[in-house]
């Protein structure tokens, strides 16, 4: 099923079904919500690109790594304002999920993703809606990361309109864990044996990267001492 059929599906699903010009107009919004969304993305991508080009300029070193971004297919849209009994409209989207549009950026180092946050949560354009920071206060099974969320404001043809973006900034060590801990859970469904025992180990390994990460901090401002 594609993304026209599946938003067509949904919207069906709550609309009547001889209201087809409601329906129609349903689904453009959807379309229009996604188009926001991914302008919004655009915008805070290449103000990370440009902090990062500053930092080479003035410092002669890149904090990012690199940067990932993502938006949420309709599947994911639908079903989470399905579980959470929102209504399936483009309106109550923008009202009640926050995580639609989301940047990952990659740092070399744990100073590097509070100085990218501040940059972030300075920026005369951007609105800073929400904080979660899970490298100072982890989660149950080792997970670090520092959450934030924007409002972006993205000029369109009819005007300004304001988007939330979910930005995850962590270390090269802490995507490596939380890309590996997602993938073994999800081969671990259903074992209940397994996971169990995966959950320990897995936070075992958190710690050990955590404790990396800071040795190559320290390592890093040493060599930037002599």
């Amino acid at each position: 099923m594609d993304e026209k059929d599946f938003y067509l599906d949904a919207i069906r699903d709550v609309v009547p079904a001889h209201k087809e010009n409601e329906i129609q107009h349903v689904f453009y919004s959807f379309l229009e919500l996604e188009h926001l969304y991914d302008s919004a993305i655009e915008i805070v991508k290449t103000q990370l690109n440009i902090f990062d080009n500053e930092f080479s300029m003035r410092f002669q070193r890149n904090p990012i790594h690199h940067i990932e971004s993502r938006i949420k297919t309709p599947q994911s849209i639908v079903g989470k304002l399905q579980r959470k009994g929102f209504p399936v409209t483009p309106d109550s989207a923008r009202e009640n999920l926050m995580d639609i549009a989301g940047v990952r950026v990659i740092c070399c180092y744990i100073d590097d993703i509070y100085a990218i946050a501040n940059l972030l949560t300075e920026h005369s354009a951007f609105s800073l809606r929400k904080v979660k920071d899970y490298i100072k206060n982890p989660k149950k099974n080792g997970y670090r990361s520092f959450h934030m969320i924007v409002d972006v404001p993205v000029h369109m043809s009819t005007g300004k309109e304001i988007a939330p973006v979910e930005i995850q900034i962590r270390t090269i060590a802490m995507d490596f864990w939380a890309s590996l801990e997602h993938q073994l859970h999800y081969k671990s469904t259903g074992n209940q044996a397994v996971a169990s025992t995966l959950t320990d180990e897995l936070k075992e390994c958190a710690e050990t990267i955590a404790s990396i990460d800071h040795k190559m901090q320290d390592m890093f401002k040493q060599i930037n001492q002599l």
